[in-house]
C-alpha cells in the first residue's frame, strides 16, 4: 500500500480526479441549470464507450467461450463499480435463464457494503486476491476488474491474482486513458469520460459508462448463446407475475396464437418459452421440441427449421 504522500500524488494526477471546468460554477447555478450541466456532460459517455465497441467485443468473446466451457464470469469491484457488478449480475438469471453462479458479483467489503459504504475495505489488494479464493475461481472462468480509477488495490489485487496465479482470461473495465492503466488484463476497456461534474464522484459519468459495458458484456454474450430469438428473451425464468406474462406475449408475438393457446402450450413445457415456440412453430410434441433445441445448442431458430 502506498505511503500518504505517494498516494496524494498518485490521486492528483488521475482523470477522475480532476476539476471539471464546465462545472465550476454549478455551486451558484439554478436546479434547471445543474440539471442542464449534469445532463450535458452525460452526453459524452455513449460516445466515450463507442470508441471502445473494438474491445468489448473482445471481451465478449473471452466470455462466450468460458461460457461454452461451462466457466463462469466474476465481476470484482469495489464502491460504485462493485455495486454495478452485483447489479448486472444478479439480473441474468430472470432476463437469461443461467444459473445464479453463471455471471456472479464480488464487492470489497461482502454483502454489507452492497448497501453501505464499508471505507477501508478497497485498500488491501490481498482482500482481492483472497475473494477469488473463497469463490473457488479456476483457469476455466474470467475475472473483470471494474475500477473508475483504474488503481483500486483490491480490484488490482485480484485481476493480478486471477492472471498470474490462477491463469483464467482477465478484464478490467476503467473510465481512465489505457496508457494510464497499471495493470495487464488480457482485454481493457477503457471510456474515458473525462472529469466529473463533481470532482471524484465517479459514481456520476463513469459509473454510467461502467453501467453500458457491463450491459454490452453479458447481453452480447448471451444473444451468442443462444438466449435470445430476435429481439424477445426466451430463456426468461417465469418467477414473477410479470415475467410469466411476458413468456406468454412473447408465444403470441412470435407465433400469432391467442393467450389462451400460448399459456396452454407454456403449461405443458413447464413455462419453457423456447420449447413453446419450438412446439408451435414447428408443430411437434414437447419430447421433440426439446429434442431439437438440445442438438441446436439452444438455438431456436435452426431447432424450428430442423437444421441439426
Amino acid at each position: 500500500m502506498p505511503d500518504s504522500s505517494s498516494l496524494f500524488d498518485e490521486l492528483q494526477d488521475l482523470a477522475t480526479e480532476q476539476q471539471n471546468p464546465h462545472s465550476t460554477h454549478i455551486d451558484t447555478a439554478s436546479v434547471e441549470e445543474i440539471l442542464r450541466v449534469i445532463n450535458t456532460e452525460d452526453h459524452k459517455v455513449p460516445i466515450a464507450v463507442r470508441r471502445e465497441l473494438p474491445h468489448i467485443a473482445e471481451a465478449v468473446e473471452i466470455v462466450v467461450e468460458a461460457f461454452e466451457a461451462d466457466g463462469r464470469l466474476f465481476y470484482v469491484g469495489a464502491g460504485t463499480s462493485g455495486r454495478l457488478g452485483v447489479v448486472d449480475a444478479s439480473e441474468c438469471p430472470p432476463t437469461f435463464g443461467t444459473d445464479p453462479e453463471r455471471v456472479q458479483g464480488i464487492i470489497a467489503g461482502g454483502r454489507e457494503a452492497v448497501f453501505r459504504s464499508q471505507e477501508g475495505a478497497e485498500d488491501v489488494p490481498e482482500r482481492g486476491a483472497q475473494a477469488l479464493k473463497s469463490q473457488g475461481v479456476t483457469e476455466n472462468d474470467v475475472v473483470c476488474g471494474i475500477a473508475s480509477s483504474g488503481r483500486t488495490p483490491f480490484v488490482v489485487g485480484a485481476v493480478e491474482h486471477a492472471r498470474d496465479a490462477i491463469g483464467c482470461p482477465t478484464l478490467f473495465v476503467t473510465t481512465i486513458p489505457r496508457e494510464e492503466l497499471d495493470v495487464a488484463p488480457d482485454v481493457a476497456i477503457c471510456p474515458v469520460v473525462g472529469p466529473e461534474v463533481i470532482m471524484g464522484s465517479t459514481r456520476m459519468k463513469s459509473g454510467t459508462a461502467q453501467k453500458l459495458v457491463l450491459n454490452m458484456i453479458t447481453t452480447a454474450a448471451m444473444v451468442r448463446l443462444g438466449k435470445v430469438y430476435e429481439n424477445m428473451m426466451v430463456d426468461l425464468r417465469r418467477t414473477s407475475e410479470k415475467l410469466v406474462e411476458r413468456g406468454i406475449r412473447t408465444v403470441m408475438m412470435v407465433t400469432g396464437v391467442d393467450y389462451d393457446a400460448a399459456d396452454a402450450v407454456l403449461t405443458r413445457c413447464d413455462g419453457h418459452v423456447k420449447t413453446a415456440l419450438v412446439m408451435i412453430l414447428a408443430d411437434v410434441e414437447v419430447d421433440e421440441a426439446r429434442r431439437r433445441l438440445d442438438a441446436t445448442d439452444g438455438f431456436v431458430r435452426p431447432a424450428i427449421e430442423g437444421d441439426e
